[in-house]
């Protein structure tokens, strides 16, 4: 299979499950027993802070292999105003593709849309290893503090990126992650039950 043999395209009503189901795979015992990012997606298509046009799914030999959305959130700036940003995920690639240069491929379209869009910048929470690959850096290196998270904290999972250079020149604040993100356990739970039987297994690293 040529790693390069794919296209990115915007995401289609009649993907929906198919995408559903490999974020259920791509997530499954990552951060957690099971996983919630499958009913996430489904709830923040509809959400009015979803970006559709930043909406894309990676597709090789006819099967969808990697996904990727945006919401629009703000940074409450410290002099009082609200700066809008974006912010990110999930975004997921097929597990037995994982690790061979997909994700960032998908990601450096996504970021290249979304500044082409005239977005400043993304911020999100993720792992610097891979992220700081795309070009992004710590959050707090903006000046910009995650929502309720205690002085002093790690703050090590907050990443950012300008996509508009100087976007962040001079702002200090508290981001704000969009609230459709956050989801009820006993919802997932009843959603998760339209697929197909998987077991929640306790794992090492996992922060939920």
């Amino acid at each position: 299979m040529n790693p390069n043999d794919f296209i990115i395209r915007p995401e289609k009503q009649e993907d929906y499950r198919e995408v559903e189901y490999l974020v259920r795979e791509s997530f499954w015992n990552v951060y957690r027993p099971g996983c919630s990012e499958h009913y996430v997606i489904h709830v923040l298509r509809d959400d009015p802070a979803f970006v559709k046009e930043l909406d894309f799914v990676m597709e090789q030999e006819g099967r969808i292999i990697g996904q990727n959305m945006f919401m629009r959130t703000v940074i409450n700036g410290d002099d009082g105003r609200d700066i809008p940003v974006l912010t990110m995920g999930p975004i997921g690639i097929t597990p037995e593709l994982k690790r061979r240069g997909y994700g960032k491929k998908l990601l450096d379209y996504c970021l290249e849309k979304a500044a082409a869009m005239g977005f400043g910048a993304v911020l999100f929470e993720g792992n610097i290893r891979f992220y700081g690959h795309c070009g992004f850096t710590y959050a707090r290196e903006f000046g910009i503090r995650y929502h309720d998270l205690p002085e002093g904290a790690d703050d090590s999972f907050f990443l950012g990126r300008e996509l508009i250079p100087g976007y962040l020149d001079g702002i200090t604040g508290v981001y704000q992650t969009p609230r459709g993100y956050y989801v009820d356990d006993a919802d997932v739970e009843e959603f998760d039950k339209a697929f197909p039987p998987k077991e929640k297994l306790r794992l090492p690293g996992q922060i939920f």
